[in-house]
């Protein structure tokens, strides 16, 4: 998981926990968003309630009214379209929030998915890659086999002004076999990777 040189091992747990932090904090982000577009369906709510109850209460008084002889159903009529309008208002309100939930629920989600992506598409494929790597340096650096790869590795990929601090003739030195020149290279590639040179035979 980490490495053994204690600077690297530092900055890969400080990397580690920022970016624990970061997503933790866009969650967090995205919940109080969420909050926030959530309010904006309180006067839905309300009109539902109202709508509701002035229906109900419509509902209860045209039963009443109906009950009145000859002429009950006739002051009826207006007591259910009334109730009827009263609907189509908590229909209305039920309506809004439904969308509040939804538009709450859509900006919740973009708010966090973008730093997920960006942590799984980019900071994960680094971070298992330099595990891998550094899990194979780790088994072969002891081994005189793995020593020559590391060391043809380094010859490969280290940047020049790098390799140049060995000495001139570094890469001659390795074509010949040099056990001091193989471990010089070699510890150069595990010192990129935080990893500590291979234990002294």
């Amino acid at each position: 998981m980490y490495a053994d040189r204690l600077p690297t091992a530092i900055r890969q747990l400080l990397t580690d926990l920022l970016v624990v932090f970061w997503v933790y904090a866009w969650i967090r982000a995205g919940i109080w968003i969420n909050d926030m577009v959530e309010k904006l369906g309180v006067p839905g709510q309300k009109l539902q309630e109202a709508g509701t109850g002035i229906a109900g209460n419509l509902g209860d008084i045209g039963g009443k009214v109906g009950r009145v002889p000859l002429v009950g159903d006739e002051l009826t009529a207006p007591f259910n379209s009334a109730a009827n309008a009263a609907k189509s208002l908590a229909e209305a309100g039920r309506q809004q929030q439904e969308v509040v939930d939804n538009l709450a629920l859509t900006m919740a989600l973009l708010i966090i998915a973008v730093p997920l992506a960006l942590v799984l598409f980019l900071w994960l494929p680094l971070r298992l890659r330099w595990m891998r790597r550094a899990a194979v340096a780790a088994k072969v650096r002891n081994e005189p086999a793995g020593q020559d790869l590391l060391a043809l590795r380094a010859l490969a990929s280290r940047p020049l002004n790098e390799l140049a601090k060995l000495g001139p003739d570094i890469a001659q030195s390795w074509r010949n076999g040099d056990a001091a020149a193989v471990r010089a290279l070699a510890a150069l590639e595990l010192k990129d990777l935080g990893l500590k040179p291979a234990k002294a035979r």
